[in-house]
């Protein structure tokens, strides 16, 4: 026996969810506005189905589905490419917008992209075969970053991301190392972003440029304050 399962998504229109995929390099397989609107698209072992309802609200739209990947740089790389040469920004608030590249505590590396239909695509790699969450760190900055990436990139719960990452850029009784302190400053202002906070946002990314800090470690950082500063 062979199974195949394509996701069935949802859209207030087909229209912008069409150009939407074109510009990350899907292909429309099948398109229809009558008798009711419906589209197909594929790329690689990507397919996915659209169903378009004028009632339907992107805002509350809770839909999504999980795509599995052996090179999620590479894709987040094209994917992006894609989107600043179709519109000529990359998105990161608002709907739609494409979250940070980034690795999680529950072992994969992995973004988000939400699509004009509200729908949230996770894509991610395995980097570890324990995809279960991580214990939480004992230093309370890590703690933080930790916590607050699951918040902000997972769960989207940009409140309780805001208490957790506010908390620990307040703190008087502790410092964090530079990493760490890019780290919160630029996940803070992904979240002030995203909150239509652009003038935070703009605040939080010029101390983190202060810092001045010089790492590896902090590649996925500086790339997503790029992408921010871009859209601000």
């Amino acid at each position: 026996m062979t199974e195949k399962v394509i996701p069935r998504l949802m859209a207030r229109s087909i229209e912008p969810v069409s150009a939407f995929y074109l510009a990350l390099g899907f292909e429309i397989t099948f398109k229809q506005t009558a008798p009711y609107q419906f589209l197909s698209v594929k790329r690689g072992g990507i397919e996915l189905n659209f169903y378009g309802d004028r009632k339907f609200d992107p805002l509350t739209a809770t839909h999504g589905c999980l795509v599995d990947t052996d090179d999620v740089d590479l894709l987040y790389e094209l994917f992006t490419a894609g989107l600043h040469d179709a519109f000529g920004t990359v998105p990161v608030h608002g709907i739609p917008r494409i979250g940070a590249l980034t690795d999680m505590s529950y072992g994969v590396r992995q973004f988000l992209i939400v699509d004009p239909g509200g729908n949230t695509l996770q894509i991610a790699q395995p980097i570890s075969d324990d995809q279960r969450h991580r214990p939480l760190p004992k230093d309370p900055f890590e703690r933080a970053i930790h916590t607050g990436s699951l918040y902000a990139d997972a769960k989207q719960d940009l409140d309780l991301a805001v208490k957790v990452l506010d908390r620990a850029l307040h703190r008087t009784d502790s410092e964090p190392t530079e990493i760490q302190l890019v780290k919160l400053l630029v996940l803070r202002a992904d979240v002030a972003v995203r909150r239509s906070e652009q003038d935070l946002a703009r605040e939080l990314l010029a101390r983190a440029r202060a810092v001045g800090a010089d790492s590896p470690e902090l590649d996925d950082a500086r790339r997503r304050a790029t992408e921010i500063e871009a859209g601000l």
